[in-house]
C-alpha cells in the first residue's frame, strides 16, 4: 500500500507553446503583484491549529510602506478571480493575512480576504508558475466535474481556493458519521481513482484532495476534488497515479472492499470514463491544443517516462504506449484508450 513519491520534484518553466495556449484561452493576464513581491517580508510568525499543532504555514509580516501597496494589489487580484477585475467589489474588502508555506515543493502564499460588512472570508493562493501544475489545473478544468479558476503572469501563478473538507480530516472526523451513506463515499473514491488514473494525476494522498459535501433531499452527495496538481504526469510508477494504493487512503479503500461488489466497481469506473469521453468531445479543440503543448514539453525525467510507459503497456496489454516519447504523449494515449 505504501508508495514512494519523489521528495523534491523540480519546477518546470512555462515554454513558448504553453504560453501561447494560456494567452489564447485567457489564462495569461497582467497581475499587480508577483510571487517575488511577496517574498520580501521582514519576518514571519508560525501558525498553529486549534490543538496547538504546527500547520507548517507562517504569517508573513511586511513593513508598513510595502504592506499598503501590496494589499491593494492583492485585492485587485481577488477581484480578477471573482469579478473579472471589477474594482468596485473590493472596496469593502481587506487583506487580513498573508501566509507562507514552508512545506512541499511550491512554497505557496495563501491570502486571506475578509468582507468588512459581514466578516465573511475567502482565500486564494499565489505560487511560482510550474508547467506541471498548470497542465494539471487545465486537465482538471477540462476533464473533471469541477471548473478551476486560475491565472498566470510570467513566473507567477494565482489560484482560487478549492473549498471542502481536507481528505485526512474527513477520514479522521467525518467518515463514521452515522448520517452519511458510506456507499456513496465508496462510490466517489472509485470514480475519483479512475479520473486520476486516466489523466495521470499523481500523489493523491488524503491531504492533497478535499471532500465537497452537498445536501440532496434525504441524504448528502460527496465529491472528491484534487487540490494539489504538482505531480501531474511526473512519476514513473503506475500505482502512484492510483489513490487506492496510498496508505493515507486505506480507510476509504476498506469501505470500497466492504460495500461494493466487483460489478459495482466496474459499473462506476465505466460511468466515470463515459463522462470523461463526453468532456473530451465537448472541449475537443482546446484539449488537443493543450496536449500538443504537453507532448512537446519536458515535465519529467527520461527514466520516469520509460518506466511509466512500460508499466502502462503491461497494464493495458497495449504496446502502443511504448511508442510514446513524453509524458504528454502518454496522457494523450491514455485518454484515447478511454474512448475505445
Amino acid at each position: 500500500m505504501t508508495q514512494s513519491i519523489s521528495k523534491k520534484k523540480p519546477s518546470f518553466p512555462v515554454n513558448d507553446i504553453l504560453r501561447e495556449y494560456l494567452i489564447y484561452y485567457g489564462r495569461e493576464i497582467m497581475l499587480p503583484v508577483q510571487y517575488d513581491d511577496l517574498l520580501r517580508f521582514d519576518s514571519a510568525i508560525p501558525i498553529y491549529d486549534k490543538n496547538g499543532k504546527d500547520t507548517l504555514w507562517e504569517m508573513a509580516l511586511y513593513n508598513t510602506n510595502d504592506q499598503h501597496l501590496l494589499h491593494e494589489g492583492l485585492k485587485q487580484i481577488y477581484s480578477i478571480l471573482k469579478t473579472e477585475g471589477d474594482s468596485s467589489v473590493h472596496k469593502h474588502l481587506h487583506v487580513e493575512r498573508v501566509d507562507y508555506c514552508t512545506f512541499g515543493n511550491s512554497h505557496p502564499f495563501r491570502i486571506k480576504i475578509v468582507n468588512n460588512f459581514n466578516d465573511n472570508y475567502d482565500y486564494f493562493y499565489i505560487k511560482r508558475a510550474d508547467a506541471s501544475r498548470i497542465y494539471g489545473l487545465e486537465l482538471e478544468h477540462i476533464l473533471s466535474p469541477s471548473r478551476i479558476n486560475y491565472f498566470v503572469n510570467e513566473a507567477t501563478l494565482v489560484e482560487e481556493h478549492i473549498a471542502g473538507i481536507p481528505g485526512d480530516q474527513f477520514i479522521q472526523f467525518y467518515l463514521n458519521n452515522p448520517e452519511f451513506n458510506k456507499v456513496r463515499i465508496a462510490k466517489e473514491l472509485v470514480k475519483f481513482n479512475e479520473r486520476c488514473f486516466v489523466r495521470l494525476l499523481g500523489d493523491m494522498r488524503s491531504y492533497n484532495y478535499v471532500f465537497d459535501i452537498t445536501p440532496d433531499f434525504e441524504e448528502v452527495q460527496f465529491r472528491i476534488r484534487a487540490i494539489d496538481f504538482d505531480q501531474q504526469s511526473y512519476e514513473g510508477r503506475k500505482n502512484l497515479y492510483l489513490p487506492q494504493f496510498f496508505k493515507e487512503n486505506y480507510a476509504l479503500v476498506l469501505l470500497v472492499q466492504e460495500l461494493l461488489s466487483a460489478e459495482n466497481i466496474e459499473q462506476y469506473q465505466q460511468e466515470e470514463r463515459s463522462l470523461i469521453v463526453r468532456r473530451m468531445k465537448a472541449a475537443g479543440k482546446q484539449l488537443n491544443a493543450l496536449l500538443e503543448s504537453m507532448e512537446a514539453d519536458t515535465i519529467s525525467k527520461p527514466e520516469k517516462v520509460l518506466q511509466l510507459k512500460s508499466e502502462l503497456a503491461e497494464f493495458y496489454k497495449d504496446d502502443q504506449f511504448l511508442q510514446c516519447k513524453t509524458m504528454g504523449a502518454l496522457v494523450r494515449y491514455s485518454l484515447e484508450c478511454v474512448g475505445k
